[in-house]
């Protein structure tokens, strides 16, 4: 059983839910540290007032909020308590809304949510009633002493927490898309016809980090002594036309895909099988 990063429960109506979070994600990021290469120590740092170029204790460091250019209010622990709402142990449902109409663009990061001891029963209650309905729950919760706002679904049979940003959050995309860009039929015909030589079901296991593995390779050839010597990067060629490219492009998947598709169409080899002499009758 995983180490659980919160405990609280699930609010909706009269009825609550005791759950224990659980992350659902173990990344695997290479961490580096920054050393003294002459000695291999660890590099460390102090806090240094810029004004006076000293370090600073400890106690004589606080928050502070610029509300403009060099002007700071300063905020103390009971500040930060006065303005703490209720709720502070409870992932609190307002709504239950179809899971499709929610964009993705709103996700952050997902958690696991699984019953405390003695909840079972109505920790099971309401993920069949939601497994029931197809609805995802949107709440809002307290966490790390900031409120997120969170989607409830049910996956794998498991309730899952997906933290999201709040509306406010997201950066409109104006002026990033080109505007007043014609594209000319044959292109999009062509573009069209690429995609679907790479139309699938989505596989996740298929994607990897390759670029960590070879990270990975570098470091163990680094630690056994080797020399690393980086490729040459290739030339970039001009950009070739646009139409022939599509088109060089669509003959050059179906020839993969061909491939693909014969290896795994190939008749197995058997092997043979010896004969049994016939019994005498």
């Amino acid at each position: 059983m995983p180490r659980a990063i919160w405990s609280g429960s699930i609010s909706f109506g009269l009825v609550n839910v005791p759950v224990r979070m659980f992350s659902a994600i173990a990344e695997n990021d290479l961490r580096f540290h920054l050393i003294h290469e002459p000695d291999g120590s660890r590099i460390g740092y102090q806090k240094i007032c810029k004004t006076e170029g000293e370090p600073v204790p400890d106690d004589e460091i606080v928050k502070a909020f610029e509300f403009e250019k060099n002007e700071f209010v300063v905020l103390s622990d009971e500040d930060f308590q006065a303005a703490r709402i209720e709720g502070v142990k409870t992932i609190e449902i307002s709504d239950f809304v179809p899971y499709e109409e929610i964009d993705p663009i709103y996700f952050e990061r997902t958690y696991y949510l699984g019953p405390q001891e003695g909840g079972e029963k109505v920790y099971a209650l309401l993920r069949d009633a939601m497994t029931k309905t197809g609805l995802a729950a949107i709440a809002k919760y307290v966490m790390r002493d900031r409120q997120s706002l969170g989607c409830l679904r049910v996956r794998e049979g498991t309730l899952t927490l997906e933290k999201m940003f709040f509306h406010d959050e997201l950066r409109p995309p104006d002026e990033i898309a080109p505007s007043g860009v014609k594209v000319a039929k044959g292109e999009l015909e062509m573009a069209t016809a690429l995609i679907e030589q790479f139309t699938g079901p989505f596989e996740p296991a298929r994607y990897e980090d390759t670029y960590r593995d070879a990270l990975c390779k570098v470091i163990a050839a680094k630690r056994k002594g080797e020399t690393i010597a980086a490729a040459t990067p290739e030339r970039e060629d001009e950009q070739p036309d646009l139409l022939a490219a599509l088109r060089a492009s669509v003959e050059a998947a179906k020839k993969v895909k061909g491939s693909a598709r014969a290896k795994r169409n190939a008749p197995r080899k058997h092997a043979a099988r010896k004969r049994r002499p016939a019994k005498g009758r």
